[in-house]
């Protein structure tokens, strides 16, 4: 963490376990990455991403606001959010999320980006053949930029009316 030292969540009788988390992160399909933007002004991009050992792989064209933010600081935030279900009658939200804070780079070596775009194929594509994912990989390989974000920091959270069901 070199020094740094996140918070705990303030209520912490709502918070999800590593394992809630990692479910969580393994079920769902997208998720909100947070980068120090333009001018400072921080930028949120919707992101479709793979999870595995600890890590977060997305892909993305080649240039562009984030891309040029994550060559300008590593440091960013992933957000998922598993449940959103309003519930009027009782003036809530039944909610469950997970947030990650971490370093993302932009991966350089080949065998790395072969895994990352191997994982999303499987999230993304598991119906396709390994020939047709194979001959995807190939075309796109040196069209997309590959991010990794290491995962420092990751805290769940839900609704109290959550955890009682359990």
């Amino acid at each position: 963490m070199e020094g740094t030292e996140f918070r705990k969540m303030r209520r912490f009788a709502q918070q999800l376990s590593e394992e809630e988390c990692i479910s969580i992160l393994q079920r769902n399909t997208n998720g909100i990455l947070a980068v120090q933007g333009d001018g400072g002004y921080p930028y949120a991009v919707p992101l479709s991403y793979a999870f595995c050992d600890g890590k977060i792989y997305f892909h993305s064209a080649l240039q562009g606001h984030k891309i040029d933010a994550l060559r300008a600081e590593e440091k960013c935030s992933f957000c998922v959010v598993d449940k959103d279900q309003i519930v009027p009658e009782e003036f809530t939200t039944y909610f469950r999320s997970v947030i990650i804070f971490g370093k993302a780079h932009i991966i350089e070596e080949k065998d790395e980006m072969l895994k990352a775009l191997n994982l999303l194929a499987d999230k993304y594509s598991p119906e396709q053949t390994v020939e047709q994912r194979h001959a995807e990989i190939s075309h796109g390989i040196g069209r997309v930029a590959i991010i990794v974000l290491t995962i420092e920091h990751m805290t769940g959270k839900q609704a109290r009316e959550l955890m009682h069901a359990k």
